[in-house]
């Protein structure tokens, strides 16, 4: 069983959902995301998704866009991402799985980068440009090297489409609450919840909500139709205004601190 499915399962036997925050590497050093790593280990997160800077997202808001652009800008490349893993491996880190477009991996070399990546400490792949074509290959690849990968669907995912991605997928399936790229929301899709209860009859692995989540408040809308909850742009844009290393790592410590207490107690879809 990977660390990953440790995570949701445990979470499912202690009646409650699960928090993954997201932090861009490298925004705006590498020495800072490191900081903001540890503050998450911190506040007790269940697990966190990486980003690796990308010159074309297919997929971020502006805020996230506006973090890769730092740093790029910052000349942060996949080998000093990897190594900064490398060597927080002994830091107690939850499960850290790795959100990188598929020109990446490629462009480093399929095995290549997922062997790296399993070395240096990540617990699964996120993926979200991986072509259908390529999904069987990856995720074989993916279980070679002992890690999970994990897929994304949208609302606008087609039936035969979906059952493609849950078959390839491992680990958990990333569920898109919005049409569109990521951001702050104020509010959910009423269409979200009934996507999410057909997921749930399609497939055993967790279900975790991005895109738009955006604070504690809604956390319980999701209660008994989600696994897991995962934030983004909010926690981006704190690292990006705090004034210091320090104060980006307490800001976001602070902040996810609150959104794991808001997951306890709000029971998930699947029941162990």
């Amino acid at each position: 069983m990977s660390r990953i499915s440790d995570v949701f399962d445990q979470a499912a036997q202690q009646a409650r959902m699960t928090f993954m925050p997201f932090v861009t590497a490298g925004d705006p050093s590498l020495q800072s995301t490191s900081a903001v790593l540890k503050g998450l280990r911190d506040a007790d997160v269940d697990l966190i998704e990486l980003g690796f800077p990308y010159s074309d997202p297919i997929a971020d808001g502006p805020v996230i866009q506006a973090s890769y652009t730092r740093a790029l800008d910052n000349d942060v490349t996949v080998h000093g991402i990897l190594g900064m893993m490398e060597d927080l491996r002994d830091a107690g880190l939850p499960p850290v799985l790795a959100m990188v477009s598929y020109a990446i991996v490629f462009r480093f070399g399929t095995d290549a980068f997922v062997a790296r990546a399993a070395e240096v400490g990540f617990s699964g792949l996120i993926i979200p440009d991986l072509p259908a074509d390529e999904a069987s290959e990856m995720s074989a690849t993916a279980t070679k090297h002992g890690l999970g990968l994990v897929q994304l669907i949208a609302p606008t995912t087609t039936s035969d489409r979906t059952q493609q991605i849950l078959d390839a997928s491992s680990g958990f399936v990333y569920c898109v609450s919005v049409a569109g790229t990521t951001g702050v929301r104020k509010e959910l899709p009423e269409a979200l919840i009934e996507q999410l209860m057909q997921l749930r009859l399609m497939t055993d692995l967790p279900l975790a909500v991005g895109f738009g989540i955006s604070g504690p408040d809604q956390v319980a809308s999701l209660e008994g139709v989600a696994d897991g909850v995962i934030v983004g742009s909010a926690i981006v844009r704190l690292a990006a205004e705090a004034p210091s290393v320090e104060a980006a790592a307490a800001a976001v410590r602070t902040f996810s601190s609150e959104m794991r207490a808001a997951v306890n107690g709000v029971k998930p879809s699947r029941r162990i």
